[in-house]
C-alpha cells in the first residue's frame, strides 16, 4: 500500500487537517464497513443464536492474537478491555480506594527512580507523555528498580513501535492511534497466573458453582471485564490490519517536520530528547482554547491542554505535508 492509498482510507482527511489521534483517531472506510457488516448480520440473522455467540468468541480470540502481534507478546498475555483505563480517573481512583499510599513524582526517569523505596509495590506511568510526546524509558526503569511496572500505552501503541515484553502490565487504547471503534482496548499481563481476579465476569471463567466459586480461564483472558460488541471487535481488527509496514517510520519523520516548520514560523515548540509523534507548542494558557477554536474554524483539528499553556497536534502515519502547511497558515 502506498502512502496515497493509505491516506485515502480516511474520508475525514479530505475535509480537515485532522491532528487529534491522541484523543480519537480518524476512522477508515474499512473499519466502518467491518462494523456495519457485523451489525447487518445481527439485523438479518438475529443476535442471540448459538452460532453467532460462538463466532463472537472466536473473533475475540483472533483480536487477542492481533493485539499480541502488535506489541510483541503472547496472545495468552492479552486481556480485552473497554478502553485503556475506562476513564482518565481509572488509575488514580482504584489506587486510592485500594488503601495504597500513592506517591506522585514528575515524569522524569531520575526522579521516578529516586522515589522508589523498599515499600514501593508498583510504578505506574505513561510510555509517551500525553502533554509533550516525551518517551519514557519504561524497560530501563523496570530493570533498574526491580519493581513491577504498569505502563499506559494510550499514546504509543499505533503511533510508534512497541515491545511490551518485559513489562508487567501494559494498557492499549483502541480508539486513539489504532483508529478503532470507541470503547475498545486491551491489557497485557506478563504473568496472569500470579494475580488474583478482582473483577470476575462471565468471560473470566471456565465454569462456576452456585456459591460463586469458579475456574479461571487460562491466561490473561481471565481478566476480560466485558463482552465487547461484535461490531467493535470487527472494527478494531480491521483497523489493525490496515496499518502499513512503513507506518511508524513515516509518522516519526513527519512529526519531525512539524516541529521544525513550527519553530521556523516562530512557535515555541517542545522538543523532548526522546519523543514520539505528539507535537506540542506553547501558547498563553488563557488563549490556548481560543487558538484551537480558531484553527477548527479553518479546518485544522488540534487540541489545547487546559491550564498547561500547550497546544497539541497528533501526527499519524496518514498525516501529510499539506496538513502541516494548513496548520501553519491557520496559525
Amino acid at each position: 500500500m502506498t502512502f496515497e492509498e493509505g491516506r485515502a482510507l480516511f474520508p475525514v482527511l479530505d475535509r480537515y487537517a485532522y491532528l487529534q489521534a491522541g484523543s480519537v483517531g480518524p476512522l477508515a472506510r474499512g473499519t466502518i464497513e467491518a462494523v456495519l457488516g457485523e451489525e447487518e448480520a445481527g439485523l438479518e440473522q438475529g443476535r442471540g443464536s448459538y452460532l453467532r455467540f460462538m463466532g463472537l468468541l472466536e473473533a475475540r480470540d483472533e483480536l487477542r492474537k492481533d493485539v499480541a502481534a502488535l506489541v510483541g507478546v503472547s496472545a495468552q498475555q492479552v486481556a480485552l478491555t473497554a478502553s485503556t483505563t475506562d476513564e482518565h480517573f481509572g488509575l488514580l481512583g482504584p489506587l486510592h480506594t485500594s488503601g495504597a499510599t500513592v506517591v506522585v513524582t514528575d515524569p522524569d526517569p531520575e526522579r521516578i527512580v529516586a522515589a522508589v523505596t523498599p515499600r514501593t509495590r508498583l510504578i505506574a506511568l505513561s510510555h509517551v507523555l500525553w502533554t509533550t510526546g516525551a518517551v519514557l524509558p519504561v524497560h530501563d526503569l523496570r530493570a533498574s528498580t526491580g519493581v513491577p511496572i504498569l505502563v499506559d500505552g494510550a499514546q504509543s501503541v499505533g503511533a510508534m513501535p512497541v515491545v511490551a515484553t518485559g513489562i508487567d502490565f501494559y494498557t492499549i487504547s483502541g480508539q486513539k492511534w489504532l483508529c478503532g471503534p470507541e470503547g475498545t482496548g486491551a491489557l497485557v499481563v506478563a504473568d496472569p497466573d500470579a494475580l488474583r481476579i478482582g473483577r470476575p465476569s462471565y468471560l473470566s471463567q471456565d465454569g462456576y458453582e452456585q456459591d460463586g466459586a469458579f475456574e479461571p480461564r487460562e491466561g490473561a483472558a481471565r481478566f476480560d471485564p466485558n463482552l465487547t460488541p461484535g461490531s467493535a471487535v470487527a472494527g478494531l481488527r480491521a483497523a489493525i490490519a490496515a496499518i502499513p509496514p512503513w507506518a511508524f517510520e513515516r509518522a516519526a519523520e513527519v512529526a519531525e517536520r512539524f516541529r521544525a516548520r513550527l519553530a521556523d514560523v516562530g512557535e515555541d515548540v517542545v522538543v523532548p530528547e526522546s519523543r514520539a509523534t505528539l507535537v506540542s507548542w506553547r501558547a498563553p494558557a488563557d488563549e490556548s482554547a481560543t487558538i484551537v477554536e480558531r484553527l477548527a474554524d479553518a479546518g485544522v483539528i488540534v487540541r489545547d491542554l487546559p491550564g498547561r499553556g500547550l497546544i497539541r497536534a497528533s501526527v499519524g502515519w496518514w498525516t501529510n505535508d499539506d496538513d502541516l502547511e494548513r496548520l501553519v497558515a491557520s496559525l
